[in-house]
C-alpha cells in the first residue's frame, strides 16, 4: 500500500481494557502522521468497525470478552486483510498466544504498557515506528488453520542431496537476521529444511520472554532442533539457535565444537538487543568463509553493515526479495550497500540454502 505524503495512517485500537485504549489513543494521537479512527472492546465490535472505518492498521489485544484476538485474526485475514500489531502480555501464556497470533497473520507486536514511565515511553516509541512501517506492509489473504496445526504455507521438507568431496556440515554455518514479519519468514525457511544442515544461528527482533515461546513453537514444526540459545552453547549440525530477547548473540571459536555462541547484555545497537549487526559482525571476523548469511523481512537497517562485512570477508549472502517481504527495510539496505550476492523470494530461500550447503 502506498500512502500519499499528507495522508494520515488510520489506526483502530482493539483492547478490552479502557485504560489501555485511552493510553494507546493518547500516545498515537500525538503523532501527526497517525489518526486513531476508532476503538473497540472486543472482536465482535472490531469486525464492525473494520468494515465501517477501513483502518490502515489495527492494534489488537489477545484476551477479550465475546471474541478474543486469536478468534478475530483468522476472520480479519480471510475477510478484510490488514496489518495487525498485537499488544501482548509478557507472561508465558501471553508469549505463546503472541507467537500463535503471528502465525495467524499478525505482522508484529509490542508488550502491554505498564505504569513505569520509562517502559511506557519505550513502548510508545516502538509502537509508533511499527505502525508506520506496517502501514506499508504486504498483507495477503489467509485461510484459517486449526489450532495446533502448521500454517498452510509450510512446504514439504527438502530432500538431502549428496555432499561434494571436501564438505562437511560441522565446518559450515548459516546466519539469519530478521525483524518485522520475520517470525513467519523464519518458520517458512526452517520448516522446509532437512535435519542434515549446518548449525544455524538466528537473530529475530523480539522482547525478552517471547523468543523462548517462538523457538519452542518452531521446534514442533521443524525437523531441525530449534531452541533459544544459552551462553556458550556449542554449534551443532541440525540445530538452530535463536538469540534470547534480552541479549546480543555473537559467534566465538569453540572448544569441543568448531564454533559456539556467546550472549551479552551490552548496549543497544541501533535500538536493538539482540542486534543482527552484532551477530553478523562476529561471523565476519571468525567464520565468514564458512558461512551463508540470510537477511529477511524487517523494518530499519539492522544487519546491513554486518552483512557487508560478511560479504567482504568471504561469506555468501542472500537477501529476501521485495515482493515477498512484509516490510522491505533490512534486505533493501543490505542490497543497497552491496552486501548481498543475490535476492530470492521467501519460498526459494530454503532451496538455495540446501544447494549452497551441498555444493549444487
Amino acid at each position: 500500500m502506498t500512502l500519499a505524503k499528507k495522508e494520515t495512517i488510520k489506526v483502530l485500537i482493539v483492547d478490552d481494557s479502557s485504560l489501555v485504549r485511552k493510553f494507546l489513543t493518547d500516545i498515537l494521537s500525538r503523532d501527526p502522521d497517525i489518526e486513531v479512527v476508532g476503538t473497540a472492546a472486543d472482536g465482535v465490535f472490531a469486525l464492525r468497525k473494520i468494515k465501517q472505518l477501513k483502518p490502515d492498521v489495527m492494534t489488537l489485544d489477545v484476551e477479550m470478552r465475546q471474541m478474543g484476538g486469536l478468534e478475530l485474526l483468522p476472520k480479519v485475514m480471510e475477510e478484510a486483510p490488514l496489518p495487525v500489531i498485537m499488544v501482548s502480555g509478557i507472561t508465558k501464556a501471553g508469549a505463546e498466544a503472541t507467537v500463535r497470533a503471528l502465525e495467524l497473520g499478525a505482522v508484529d507486536f509490542v508488550a502491554k504498557p505498564t505504569t513505569d514511565p520509562h517502559s511506557m515511553m519505550e513502548i510508545a516509541t516502538a509502537l509508533i515506528a511499527k505502525i508506520k512501517a506496517c502501514a506499508r506492509s504486504r498483507i495477503r489473504r489467509r485461510t484459517v488453520t486449526a489450532p495446533g496445526q502448521p500454517p498452510p504455507a509450510t512446504k514439504p521438507r527438502l530432500a538431502v542431496p549428496t555432499f561434494k568431496p571436501g564438505r562437511s556440515l560441522e565446518s559450515m554455518l548459516i546466519a539469519i537476521g530478521a525483524s518485522t514479519g520475520g517470525t513467519e519468514a523464519i518458520r517458512e525457511v526452517l520448516a522446509s529444511l532437512p535435519k542434515e544442515m549446518p548449525p544455524i544461528v538466528i537473530v529475530q527482533h523480539m522482547p525478552e520472554g517471547f523468543t523462548k515461546a517462538f523457538a519452542n513453537r518452531l521446534n514442533t514444526l521443524c525437523e531441525l532442533e530449534v531452541r533459544e540459545a544459552e551462553h556458550l552453547d556449542p554449534l551443532v549440525p541440525g540445530v538452530a539457535l535463536i538469540a534470547p530477547g534480552h541479549s546480543h548473540m555473537t559467534l566465538q571459536k569453540g572448544t569441543n565444537s568448531l564454533f559456539r555462541v556467546a550472549l551479552d547484555q551490552g548496549p543497544l545497537v541501533g535500538r536493538h538487543r539482540p542486534a543482527v549487526n552484532r551477530l553478523f559482525d562476529s561471523v565476519a571476523v571468525i567464520a565468514a568463509r564458512r558461512c551463508v548469511g540470510v537477511i529477511l523481512t524487517g523494518m530499519g537497517a539492522d544487519g546491513a553493515t554486518g552483512m557487508l562485512n560478511m560479504y567482504n570477508a568471504g561469506a555468501y549472502n542472500i537477501a529476501q526479495d521485495e515482493a515477498s517481504c512484509v516490510v522491505y527495510g533490512m534486505p533493501k539496505e543490505a542490497v543497497k550497500m552491496g552486501g548481498a550476492h543475490e535476492s530470492q523470494p521467501l519460498d526459494k530461500i530454503s532451496n538455495r540454502l540446501v544447494e549452497l550447503v551441498y555444493g549444487k
